[in-house]
Formats: structure tokens, sequence, C-alpha cells
């Protein structure tokens, strides 16, 4: 077992290049006796779940299946975080997980950049220092909805965190530099073949009820499930350059200070190239088209920053990487005992921050079905209800919302130019919203999903509205209780039924139905006048993953049809 010999630097008195440094030296976990050498790991052993890839979203998975009792097996090829700055943007939904995983505090800890710096964009026309921007995706527009504040910061620092949460729990068994090689599956489970990476020692084989594949893009999990993806190409080969300047910061001194710098040029056709600040002033990421057949040393990145930003400025590149402008997404989530999560399911262009915190969802909606079924509380079919609700979540953020981005910058480019008609692009310029609506109507919901009682007509998608009136199907609004206390610290691991104090018999028959199918249900009774007003409905019904499951006004109701309902015994 290896353990860290660095001491970790406390929040407050470290810079973000010390703490950078300190992620980089550490190995993988601190110290725990979760964490398995594969040479010393049984020949056999049986687990409820097997998790195949161990990034964010598969500890994220592994944690709420571990938290709720079930015995984990994680499986993660990269001994520590690869040190590429990519998924930092963790939408308030996504810091609400990292609060029920019990690690907000170690996740605003591990922050880089200092709070008051805006993790919203700048959009730029042609360069960054062309004269006309406007903000973008300001996500603090839709922070009254949520129980938790945003946060920022490089994913191999959130991946730290989770890693650390995941190593305290005795349910997860974790080997890092090993990788799953074949995978099959029979009526009552599954079993994973894995060996080191580095090819050292003999296999081993893990046996499990159920397996998860949180493996990526290229999904050996997946594919070993001969499950499809459906592919849009762009044809638009993308280079990821990290590097350092400090006279970049200085350059944009004058312009609002963000975390994300978008050039919208149009030569580009409605393709960004974007910065991103990985700390304050000295580490950045940069995205943008380039040419087909480019490599690493046939193409001067040099002079494409300058291009973008405006004039030259001095850097050093300390990272040379390069991706496919596509979209995919996986036919089916699930193909028996196997499920996909994450970019194993779904992938995209990072473009408005979507990715990781898709991959999050899809582990809180997953996890506690999973616990559900193998605890006895609910049948298999609820297991259907994952893809029946994520898939069409995807497919929506994909079409709605990132496609969206590049067809209607690329309408603005062809409409309008300060060169054609400079009165009448500075009007549209001033016009263009910003991405506000983008925030705002990015709301995904589980309308008409068969074990949350909404409209039957209705289909689950990302595009909705932000409301505080609890909606079956919608994730809940937080609230203040009469005690002062907020809602979201009182619901429990289970369902929760928020309730007034004109529904006592209701709440009896609810009591009793759950007890009787072994539901594990929190009831708050007495929520208060202002509450019952904020969300429209003297009952609210609301799932493990803070979504609402049904909603009532009446005093009475068959609670064994609602809860058989929403633990997919339909």
């Amino acid at each position: 077992m290896s353990k860290c010999l660095c001491q970790r630097p406390q929040p407050g008195i470290c810079d973000g290049q010390d703490l950078v440094l300190w992620l980089l030296q550490c190995v993988p976990v601190l110290g725990c006796a979760a964490v398995m050498d594969l040479a010393r790991m049984p020949t056999k052993q049986t687990f409820d779940v097997i998790v195949v890839g161990g990034g964010p979203v598969g500890l994220g998975l592994a944690i709420e299946l571990g938290q709720r009792g079930v015995t984990v097996a994680l499986i993660e090829r990269h001994q520590s975080p690869q040190p590429i700055p990519k998924g930092q943007n963790l939408t308030q939904r996504t810091a609400e997980h990292f609060h029920f995983w019990g690690c907000e505090p170690n996740l605003r800890a591990a922050r880089i950049v200092p709070r008051d710096v805006s993790s919203g964009g700048l959009v730029c026309y042609k360069t960054l220092l062309g004269g006309y921007h406007h903000d973008w995706m300001q996500r603090s527009q839709v922070r009254p909805y949520y129980f938790c504040d945003n946060e920022r910061l490089p994913q191999y620092a959130t991946e730290r965190v989770l890693r650390e949460r995941a190593a305290q729990l005795d349910t997860i068994s974790i080997v890092y530099g090993a990788t799953a090689t074949s995978l099959t599956q029979n009526a009552s489970g599954v079993q994973v073949t894995i060996d080191n990476v580095d090819g050292t020692g003999p296999p081993r084989t893990l046996s499990a009820r159920y397996c998860v594949g949180c493996d990526g893009s290229r999904s050996m999990v997946r594919e070993a499930a001969q499950i499809t993806t459906t592919t849009s190409d762009h044809d638009k080969q993308m280079v990821l350059l990290v590097f350092r300047s400090t006279e970049l910061h200085a350059l944009l001194s004058h312009l609002p200070e963000r975390s994300v710098y978008n050039a919208l040029h149009p030569e580009l056709d409605g393709y960004w190239r974007f910065f991103g600040r990985v700390d304050l002033g000295t580490e950045w990421f940069f995205h943008a088209p380039v040419p087909a057949g480019t490599t690493k040393n046939n193409f001067d990145f040099a002079s494409l920053l300058h291009d973008a930003v405006g004039q030259p400025f001095t850097h050093d590149i300390t990272y040379v990487g390069f991706w496919d402008l596509r979209f995919a997404l996986a036919d089916s989530y699930r193909q028996g005992r196997i499920f996909i999560a994450g970019d194993a399911a779904h992938s995209h262009p990072p473009y408005g921050g979507f990715g990781i915190n898709t991959g999050f969802e899809d582990a809180r909606n997953l996890g506690w079905k999973l616990s559900a079924v193998l605890q006895g509380w609910a049948d298999e079919t609820l297991l259907d209800s994952y893809q029946a609700e994520r898939l069409p979540v995807f497919a929506s953020t994909a079409r709605d919302f990132i496609e969206a981005f590049i067809v209607e910058d690329r309408a603005f480019l062809t409409r309008y130019a300060p060169e054609r008609d400079i009165a009448e692009f500075e009007q549209a310029w001033r016009g263009r919203n910003g991405g506000s609506h983008a925030v705002t109507a990015f709301e995904p919901h589980y309308e008409g999903s068969a074990i949350v009682f909404s409209a039957p007509d209705a289909r689950p998608g990302a595009r909705g509205s932000h409301q505080f009136v609890a909606r079956a199907g919608h994730h809940l609004a937080p609230a203040r209780l009469a005690d002062g206390s907020d809602v979201y610290n009182n619901l429990g691991s289970g369902f929760t039924l928020l309730a007034t104090d004109a529904g006592a018999e209701l709440l009896r028959a609810f009591e009793a139905s759950a007890a009787a199918r072994g539901i594990p249900l929190t009831i708050v009774g007495d929520i208060g006048a202002a509450t019952r007003d904020r969300y429209g409905a003297d009952f609210v019904l609301v799932r493990p993953d803070q979504f609402v499951a049904w909603t009532g006004n009446q005093a009475s109701g068959d609670t064994g049809l609602i809860l058989n309902r929403v633990v997919g015994r339909i």
C-alpha cells in the first residue's frame, strides 16, 4: 500500500501553484486499507457492483453506492490523477452531490482560482483584445434554485477530493494501476478480469451482481456489452494547449475578470477559440480548431495563440493534445447487468462545461437505483428508468445547447460584421444574451418518466425552466422550514416526504406503506406556510437524488400505489 509522504497545504495559506505541485506529487490515496495492490488481491473476489474507471464519475458512483452500504470494487488504470486541466466548471447541482457525498468542504478547500473570480466566461469578437465583448454563461443567475454555490477547479483537483472520500469508506475496494481486460455476464451476475497496466503479475477475476463502465469515450465495458453509439461528427480537429504566461494575465487586466475567454472569429464558422484560467495569473488552457493532420511538430502553435489574443505575448507551452469535435451518444445505457455512465455513455465538445456535470448526475441517478434493487426495496424494473431518464437529457443537452451555440454563433457571424455596417453590428452585439438564456433554460428534468407522477405525454430533457414550485420530475429547490433550517439539511438518504401539519392521516398511511415495502422514508412534517406556498403543494415526495417524485394537495391518497410507482413496481 502506498502512502503520500508530502503534507497537504492548508486552505488559505497556499497559492494555486503550491496546490498544483502538491496534487501532482501525491500518490493516489492517503493511507487507506481499502486501496489494494493487484498482486495481493485474492484470485477471485465478489462484490455487489464493479465500477470500471475511477475518474470523477466512477469515483462519484462508488461513493454514492458505498455510502448506502453497497460493496464496490473500483478499477482505475492511473495511479494518480492526470494533470490536464479540464472539466473545471462545476455547477451548483454538482456541488449538491459533493454535499451529499460528505466532501463539499474539501472541494471548496481545493479551489485554485480565488472565489471572487467569476466562473463565467467572456465572449470576444475576433480576438480577446478586439474591443467587443459580452458576458457568457453566468451561473449565478440560477443560484437561488440550488442549495450550494457552484465551484471551479481542475478535474485532477476534483478527482483528488473524490479519491480521498472514497478511501474513507470500507465498502469500497480500490485498485489503482489496473485495467479491465474482459467482461462477461450471465443471469446472476458479471465477471470482470483485471490485470496490472504494467503487465506484471497474474490477472484476477472479480464477480459482482452488476458492472458499470465509467471508463471514458473509448469504453471497454461498452464494447464488451456490444452497446452501439450514434455519432455526429463536425469534421474538426481540435488542439488543446496548456501553457504558462503571466503576460497574458496582464494583457487582459482591462477586461472583466473571468475564468473563460472565447474568441469568436468569422473565419471559424461558429467554432470557438477559447482560453481558460487554471489559476489566477500563470497557467492557462486553450482549445481551437486546427487543420486536419496537425501534429505536435508540424504546426506553429505560438502564432495560433498570438492570433487568438490579438498580439504576441510570452508564454511557455507545457502540453499539446488533440481531440475530434464530435458528439457521441450510446444507443442504450444498459445491457443486462452491465451499465455505462459518463463519457462511456455520452461525449461532446467542452463547450459550456456540461460534460463532467452530466456524468455526476448519471452517478447519482444510477447509484440510488442500484442500491434500492440490491437492498431489496425496489424491483429490477427500477433500473430501466436510468436509461429512460438520463439518455434523453444528454440528447437534449447536445442538441438544444452545445450544438445550438455553434449554430447561433455561425448565424450571427454570417449576418453581422463591423466592416459592412458597424452600427448594425454593434446594436446586434449589444443585443446578444451572453448565454444567459442557456443558463436559465438548462434545467434537466424527468417529466414523463414512468417513476414520477408527471404528465404522461411529457418527455425527459435538458431544456426547462427554474422554478421554486415543486414539480414531479424536477429538481427540488431549497427552502426554509418553520424552524429556520433548510429543507436540504432535513432530507433523508432514501425518500423524504415533506408535509404540512394538516395531513396527519396521510402521513401515517405513508409510514405504514413504506414500512410494509421496506422503503426508507424520512418524514418532515409541519414544513410551514411559507414553504408550502413556495412549493405549491401540501405534500412533496422527494427521491434520494433530490428530484420530486410526487406532489399532492389532499389529505388522502393511495400511498401504496404512489410508493410502488416511484420504486418501479408499476
